[in-house]
């Protein structure tokens, strides 16, 4: 054995979890992304979903990819920079930067391609980068590669915030980047205070609004909108595998900002280009997202029918305010164990262990779809109850 397997065969977590009886990863979908679905041919109630409108099955979206499919084949065989941009990847921009309300956006494989190059390459060795404590790891590894200062604030703290600004050089460029919505925790970015912080300080700010699109916002256009602030915020990041039913990203931006990024980011320039079908598929959810806002009302109605429930019950469930819900267990054999009592009971949640969060902050991630229904939740809550309290946790 070499030195490299040597020291990753230490590495035994995952089957120390398994031995258990409680490892929740990985776990086969032998059916459609639905609120039910098929998992070694037992139906479970999915609340573990990112696609918040219920779209993936949706008759008009696979029509879209299976039609691209037809007419451009399965792939694009190289990067968008070279042989991989189709007239599709350049009707969707178009179409996703009006509807964020900016002039330009590009379209990457990935939404974590889209952190990645933008927030590495956008600032220079004398600037500096400043992020939420709690902002999404693509995020962070694009911190990571910037030559920029890497600076962090305490989660939604706008005095941190402050006190981060008042460090830099005036004259450098500041990014601050922060997560509209907090992907585990469910809560939204103080984006008024931002901007106001940004404003005194020469500051320019980016968003992701992963979990803010289809949620969020006239029509579901993201935190920005929903806080009046798109004109202030210099980029906009979104992702196509939450509501838009597919898998990729986009930034929008100014042309110019879209201009540089076209030529320097290289998780763009050298990843192979969106699929056809993804593309297609993202552009029929967008129409859908603008065409039925009921969708987004019925999400936030069985929203805030659940929040109510949660709370009621006294569940712990932070600051969310979205259909993202942290049940806290606060500790991880508990978080393994509770996930594991829930699918034998019919329910799919998702486990949130380091280092997705603090060892002290374990929390099952409940989320929910537009196409859930009060019945559905009901029995989820149900079995919940059962379960946190036979572990003492409720």
């Amino acid at each position: 054995m070499g030195l490299l397997q040597e020291k990753l065969a230490k590495y035994d977590l995952p089957q120390r979890v398994k031995e258990k009886g409680v490892y929740p990863y990985f776990r086969c979908i032998e059916s459609e992304q639905n609120t039910e679905v098929t998992m070694s041919g037992k139906k479970v109630l999915m609340f573990g979903s990112n696609s918040y409108l219920g779209l993936t099955n949706h008759p008009k979206v696979i029509e879209a990819s299976v039609e691209a499919t037809r007419k451009y084949g399965t792939g694009c065989a190289g990067s968008r920079f070279l042989n991989g941009t189709l007239d599709l990847h350049i009707q969707l921009e178009k179409e996703l930067a009006e509807f964020v309300g900016k002039e330009d956006a590009i379209i990457y494989s990935t939404g974590f391609q889209v952190n990645l190059g933008v927030v590495s390459c956008v600032t220079g060795r004398e600037d500096y980068v400043i992020c939420d404590e709690l902002d999404h790891a693509s995020i962070v590894e694009g911190r990571r590669l910037s030559f920029s200062t890497a600076m962090k604030f305490k989660h939604n703290d706008m005095a941190d915030l402050e006190k981060e600004l008042q460090k830099c050089r005036p004259e450098a460029i500041k990014l601050i980047v922060v997560d509209g919505v907090f992907s585990m925790e469910g809560d939204v970015a103080n984006l008024p205070e931002i901007v106001r912080l940004a404003k005194k300080y020469n500051a320019n700010i980016m968003v992701d609004e992963a979990h803010g699109l289809g949620v969020l916002g006239d029509h579901g256009r993201g935190a920005c909108d929903h806080f009046g602030v798109t004109k202030d915020v210099d980029l906009i990041m979104g992702t196509f595998s939450k509501s838009l039913a597919a898998i990729g990203g986009f930034i929008a931006a100014d042309e110019s900002v879209i201009n540089y990024l076209r030529h320097n980011s290289r998780s763009y320039i050298f990843s192979a280009s969106n699929t056809p079908a993804a593309t297609a598929a993202a552009r029929a959810a967008l129409e859908i997202m603008k065409s039925e806002p009921e969708r987004i009302q019925h999400l936030w109605d069985m929203t805030n029918y659940s929040l109510n429930c949660f709370r009621s019950l006294g569940f712990e469930i932070g600051h969310t305010s979205t259909p993202i819900i942290p049940l806290y267990v606060r500790d991880m054999d508990k978080t393994f164990m509770v996930t594991k009592m829930l699918f034998d009971e019919g329910i799919f949640v998702n486990p949130v262990v380091p280092p997705a969060c603090s060892p002290n902050d374990t929390l099952i991630r409940f989320s929910l779809m537009a196409t859930h229904t009060k019945e559905q939740i009901d029995f989820a809550v149900e079995k919940l109850v059962k379960c946190f309290k036979a572990l003492d946790i409720l």
